[in-house]
């Protein structure tokens, strides 16, 4: 009986798995289509829906600013959250846990809402520019996964490092920036690597705060798509998936790389 088990378990799992890859692979191979419209089974292979890529400015001009508001909102998160958990987790703040529920409140609400929010009382109300706006809204998506992950992190980290490091004379702060930093480098590349992916693939928060000025990649997709349904956009699907998968590889070589050094550092203690 618990083979049988085991047995539909497996099977299930595998089901769901293909599930998973089925769409992935469909949008990989009609990619590759030499007809104008997108078809499977495909008729003839070419690659030039690629190089259309890069004749389609609003692509282009989509990627580079995806691409700068990532970096600048995922990096914002990172220099402003990570204080922020070492506060949290290290000098016995009072009412912590409600400090944690106030940074993770982003994530209970509708990021459409956010958007929309955010889009009334700093584009409307306040007459902002859209792009500190929009960073403003891509940093609040990015922020839980910052306190999330390095709050973990954090709470693993062998204090007594730290007591060492005073005890050798060294500030709190310096201590934070010589001996904190350098050991948790590996989780915040992961968390810079996890925030760059949410925020460059968002789409609700970006449809509130795009206009005729400013151009997401996103947004550039469901445009085209409302006048073209050539394999374009599954060629730009096929790249950003790459870009994901390769990101998710370096964060997982990240973690590998932290806990090699929690290792050796544990090993050293002993």
């Amino acid at each position: 009986m618990r083979q049988k088990k085991h047995w539909l378990l497996t099977l299930y799992g595998y089901l769901m798995l293909l599930l998973l890859l089925l769409p992935l692979v469909l949008v990989v191979v009609t990619s590759f289509g030499s007809q104008a419209a997108i078809t499977f089974p495909i008729k003839g292979f070419t690659l030039k829906w690629y190089a259309n890529i890069l004749s389609q400015p609003d692509f282009v001009t989509g990627f580079k600013t995806s691409f700068a508001v990532a970096v600048t909102a995922s990096f914002l998160a990172i220099v402003i959250g990570t204080p922020a958990v070492y506060a949290l987790t290290r000098r016995g703040i009072h009412h912590a846990n409600w400090f944690q529920t106030v940074f993770l409140s982003p994530t209970l609400i509708p990021e459409i809402v956010i958007g929309f929010a955010l889009f009334q009382s700093l584009v409307i109300g306040i007459k902002l520019p859209l792009m500190p706006v929009l960073i403003t809204g891509h940093f609040l998506l990015s922020v839980p996964y910052v306190i999330r992950m390095l709050t973990a992190r954090l709470l693993l980290f062998d204090q007594t490092i730290e007591e060492a490091s005073w005890l050798s004379g060294a500030s709190k702060i310096k201590t934070f920036f010589r001996v904190v930093i350098p050991n948790i480098s590996g989780t915040l590349l992961a968390i810079f690597i996890m925030c760059f992916i949410n925020s460059f693939n968002n789409i609700p928060i970006t449809l509130f705060l795009n206009g005729p000025s400013l151009t997401m990649l996103p947004t550039a997709i469901l445009n085209y798509l409302q006048n073209n349904y050539d394999p374009t956009v599954s060629a730009v699907s096929v790249i950003l998936m790459l870009l994901t998968g390769l990101m998710m590889w370096l964060m997982e070589r990240m973690n590998g790389l932290t806990r090699v050094d929690e290792h050796l550092n544990q090993k050293g203690q002993k």
